[in-house]
């Protein structure tokens, strides 16, 4: 199975379309180079309220795209059905009929399929100013490639989130994120590379990146594309698979091969996986 790691700018869309037309690009550009699954990062969705936002407003910012949720889910599956490539969108903000408004990551299938996995723990700032509530319990994909988890960007920083992704088959968590600092992306990598340790896993890593002026949510975002392994036998020494350049958008290709987790998890020098006390698996969603 191959990834595409899309590390995404947030410069400001010229229109709605203009922004589709963004992603459309990186759809076709992955699968032009084979790969299987696009990975997109947290809260990529917010980058289209610049085409009618022009000066720092947080809740009108979120607002607007909780308002293009739909249409912004639309695209994503027409691409991934026309490009026949399973397309993680990211996150964006989705109200339910609660009221509530969640930081939602869909998983979308090339057949149009699609599943989602909210972010539980939410930021200070989400928390505080943005009024985003925790979602709903991790889960883990079923697609034809294996067992898949999503795991966003502060919900890393917790073993146990991924850990019942884990204990319900999941050899790859996808780690969509947005961080402003290189301290918070530093949690998030540094956690990334313990969940794929201490589960005997691939993670992968892809950061919002760069600086919008005209933004009060994304105005600030740091980080590269990594996927990440167990350091023991039949993967590298410091368990990095590949890496790109900090803040740069281009995208990063690797490849993920679950009969070498099997191997590690059952020869490895050390065996995490197995050592780990019992934890309830999350619930499987079918993605077919």
């Amino acid at each position: 199975m191959k990834l595409a790691l899309a590390p995404f700018g947030v410069s400001a869309p010229a229109s709605f379309k203009a922004f589709l037309l963004r992603l459309e690009r990186l759809a076709a550009e992955a699968a032009l180079a084979g790969a299987d699954i696009l990975v997109l990062p947290e809260y990529a969705a917010m980058v289209c309220a610049g085409a009618e936002i022009k000066t720092p407003d947080i809740a009108a910012e979120l607002l607007h795209v909780v308002a293009q949720a739909e249409p912004i889910l639309g695209g994503l599956r027409e691409m991934a059905m026309r490009h026949k490539l399973h397309i993680l969108g990211g996150s964006l903000p989705m109200r339910d009929a609660d009221g509530k408004i969640h930081n939602r990551a869909p998983f979308i299938a090339p057949s149009g399929a699609m599943g989602f996995q909210d972010k539980q723990a939410m930021t200070r700032f989400e928390d505080e100013e943005w009024g985003v509530a925790g979602g709903a319990a991790p889960v883990v994909f079923d697609t034809q490639f294996g067992l898949i988890g999503v795991s966003i960007c502060y919900d890393s920083e917790f073993p146990l989130h991924v850990r019942a992704q884990v204990a319900a088959g999941a050899k790859l968590i996808l780690i969509p994120c947005c961080t402003a600092s290189p301290a918070g992306f530093n949690r998030v990598r540094l956690s990334a590379r313990a969940r794929a340790v201490e589960n005997q896993c691939y993670t992968a890593v892809v950061p919002l990146i760069g600086t919008a002026a005209w933004s009060g949510s994304i105005d600030v975002n740091i980080g590269h594309a990594a996927l990440f392994t167990p350091c023991d036998i039949g993967f590298p020494d410091d368990g990095v698979a590949a890496a790109g350049a900090l803040n740069e958008p281009a995208l990063v290709f690797a490849s993920v091969d679950f009969a070498a987790i099997d191997a590690v998890r059952g020869q490895g020098a050390v065996l995490n996986h197995r050592d780990w006390a019992p934890v309830a698996p999350a619930k499987i969603v079918a993605l077919r």
